[in-house]
């Protein structure tokens, strides 16, 4: 409770004296004596032309009630109140604001969005506890460079605005973690921007954008990226390091060519609608292993490649309108629950079947699966002395993008000419999923100094060696789709793990040595044969955010974990 301290001292004309004028039936003296109570106040929807003084003014004049009741026994003390932290004056008529917006100072939410704001005042900068400000639906064409001295701001909505540019100083908001900035006029996203690294979600769409920085990619932490509706033709090779991309919005764009994504292992929905894009090689899916909606629909895509068959997680895909003849039957053995087709001139499939639905269209492609595997007695078997055809090293991935990737070969092994291609070379990224691995390979030991992430998925793996456990550095873990059911206790050496995948193994328990792993931020489990987990050691995984234990054999999920605050 504030007893007016502290506020007198921000306008020299009056300190604590009597409320100068009424302020008429726009702003009933009931509701600021409500305000004074909660420390909020809601003024949308009023028809205001200006915001009256006695707003600004709330925590500094004498209130009314204060002529009626002079009793310090008094139940209602008038001299004790809630400085204001909320002030809500949306929907309303105002062309500006006064820079007796400074007797505010305890402002943490300030939200006017749909007005008809030109310009916000310099004084902005003195509501330094403001988490959240909402100016969307305006008319700004400039930001006062004083608002980047607002560094506890979480939360900045500018969207439908006049904005052309960003003040300079812009990257200083630290504590970012929501922008929206959609529907202006931005013609470039600073090279700054990479700076507010606690950026979570970003929206760029509906604006003039001809290209994203490639610094871009410093935003380590951001998670959804909305660049719908812009000029863009490329997409800087960079944004495939963003590994906490989990949403990307490329729709309404003038991209030729589907980007690639080698490092962002946890995006879910990939939507590039509406563009120019001819293409869909293997190239362009094999790193797409968590992705659950893939829209490409309003392109030029002549085929559908059989590698789509990769997107194990895939459950809605959009085709409509491009150029496709033909599907490959492979598309039928993914678990979709929505496929789009129409606009195309599929010619082996007929009309009715479409016409029916995903699930019928799936079935028709299952019917048609043919066994396109040569007979034993025709083919060589792949042993550890018998190395794959295709046992070529992508150098220019490990030299630009610090990636050693030999992923979708089918290999029982990994060729020492993998591993002798990092040369000199400084690899952060190690991809040997989509083989037929049944052990680790020994020689992975070799990276232990410099890689932070691994994907060994889609194997044959059923125990982890004791060499993993040495990647000192290793932050993200891939072992979906395998066949363990268990962990070394070694692997709580991993002290900087975040992430770690074991869905679809045969895990019966919540291996205990993750409960040791105090870094842990993500433990995806989904679909094995769990059938309990210990809410007192979960408790003291702090860094935990996200447990997915969906299909499993759980009976019912511990109440217990309610006391994880972090979890999700």
């Amino acid at each position: 409770m504030s007893r007016l301290k502290g506020v007198a001292d921000r306008d020299s004309r009056t300190g604590f004296r009597a409320e100068r004028r009424d302020c008429g039936a726009s702003v009933p003296q009931g509701l600021l004596k409500a305000a004074r109570k909660s420390g909020q106040l809601n003024l949308s929807g009023r028809n205001l032309s200006e915001v009256p003084q006695c707003v600004w003014r709330i925590n500094v004049d004498i209130p009314e009630e204060a002529n009626q009741n002079l009793s310090f026994s008094a139940a209602e003390r008038w001299w004790e109140q809630t400085d204001l932290t909320k002030l809500i004056i949306s929907n309303n008529k105002l062309q500006s604001l006064t820079d007796d917006l400074r007797l505010l100072p305890a402002l943490t939410v300030l939200d006017i969005h749909d007005n008809q704001l030109t310009s916000l005042p310099s004084a902005i900068r003195e509501l330094e506890n403001l988490q959240k400000l909402n100016v969307s639906h305006n008319k700004l064409k400039i930001l006062p460079e004083e608002i980047t001295n607002l560094r506890n701001l979480k939360g900045l909505y500018l969207q439908h605005n006049e904005l052309t540019c960003l003040p300079e100083g812009f990257e200083q908001l630290f504590s970012l973690e929501d922008l929206d900035l959609s529907n202006n006029r931005l013609t470039i996203v600073p090279a700054s921007f990479s700076s507010l690294s606690s950026l979570v979600r970003l929206n760029l769409s509906s604006n003039q954008l001809k290209s994203l920085p490639a610094e871009i990619s410093g935003m380590k932490r951001l998670k959804h990226l909305d660049c719908n509706s812009n000029l863009l033709e490329t997409i800087p090779p960079e944004l495939a390091s963003m590994e906490s991309l989990e949403l990307l919005y490329l729709r309404r764009n003038k991209l030729r060519f589907l980007p690639e994504f080698p490092s962002c292992k946890l995006l879910k929905e990939l939507h590039v609608g509406e563009n120019q894009i001819e293409m869909l090689g293997a190239e362009h899916l094999k790193h797409l292993n968590s992705i659950l909606v893939l829209d490409l629909r309003d392109n030029k895509l002549k085929s559908v490649p059989d590698e789509i068959t990769l997107l194990q997680s895939l459950e809605r895909l959009d085709l409509s309108n491009n150029d496709i003849s033909s599907l490959p039957y492979s598309l039928g053995k993914l678990h979709l629950k929505f496929l789009a087709l129409e606009g195309n001139p599929l010619r082996t499939i007929r009309r009715e079947i479409i016409n029916k639905g995903t699930q019928e269209v799936l079935k028709y492609l299952q019917s048609k699966i043919k066994d396109d595997e040569p007979s034993q007695n025709n083919s060589v078997t792949e042993t550890a002395m018998t190395l794959p055809s295709e046992s070529r090293v992508n150098v220019h991935s490990i030299v630009t993008l610090k990636i050693l990737d030999y992923s979708d070969k089918q290999a029982v092994l990994i060729p020492d000419e993998v591993f002798d291609a990092v040369k000199s070379n400084i690899v952060t990224s190690v991809n040997f999923s989509k083989n037929q691995l049944c052990e680790i390979p020994k020689r992975i030991i070799e990276l232990k100094e410099m890689v932070s992430d691994v994907n060994l998925s889609f194997n044959k793996l059923s125990f982890v060696s004791l060499e993993l456990c040495t990647l000192q550095k290793l932050t993200f873990l891939d072992l979906r789709n395998n066949f363990l059911n268990s962990l070394p206790e070694e692997m709580e050496s991993l002290i900087r793990l975040q992430t770690i995948n074991l869905s679809f193994n045969r895990f019966k328990i919540l291996p205990e040595v993750l409960y040791r792993i105090p870094t842990l931020e993500t433990i995806l489990i989904s679909n094995n044969q769990v059938g309990s987990v210990d809410p007192q050691k979960m408790k003291t995984m702090e860094n935990l955010i996200t447990l997915d234990l969906q299909n499993n054999d759980l009976l019912q999920i511990p109440p217990e974990l309610g006391n994880c605050v972090n979890l999700r």
